[in-house]
């Protein structure tokens, strides 16, 4: 017998993709979800429409959720795969070192996104598929 309680702590997730530094100095990233309701020990702010690092390669500047809000965007990392990233997939920006990362605006030429910056010890709570 399903109870309200079991349908509450039914779990519920996030698509996301993580860019990761591997060996010799390169970015690659994995897909998976984040669960939702998960409480995050951070700080936020938002950053909208600033696409001065398009078709740049460049690392994040410190581990931080990107939550797109409005854009259409192709990331590249240094071995040339690529993802899409759009409203309902959050990236997780966890590629500090190395040759980074680049994206492109696929559609139009606006990315509106909120960051949410990391500490150091925090958990991402990323689930790789």
């Amino acid at each position: 017998m399903n109870t309200l309680l079991d349908k509450v702590d039914t779990p519920n997730y996030l698509k996301a993709i993580r860019l990761i530094n591997i060996e010799d100095g390169k970015c690659d990233f994995e897909t998976g979800r984040i669960p939702i309701r998960q409480h995050i020990n951070a700080n936020y702010f938002f950053a909208q429409t600033d696409i001065s690092l398009q078709n740049s390669p460049h690392t994040a500047p410190r581990r931080q959720y990107v939550i797109t809000l409005k854009g259409k965007l192709k990331f590249t990392v240094s071995n040339g795969q690529s993802f899409i990233i759009e409203p309902g997939i959050i990236l997780i920006a966890a590629d500090t070192a190395g040759d980074g990362h680049t994206w492109e605006i696929l559609d139009g030429n606006e990315w509106e996104r909120i960051y949410i910056p990391l500490h150091e010890d925090v958990e991402d709570y990323f689930i790789a598929d």
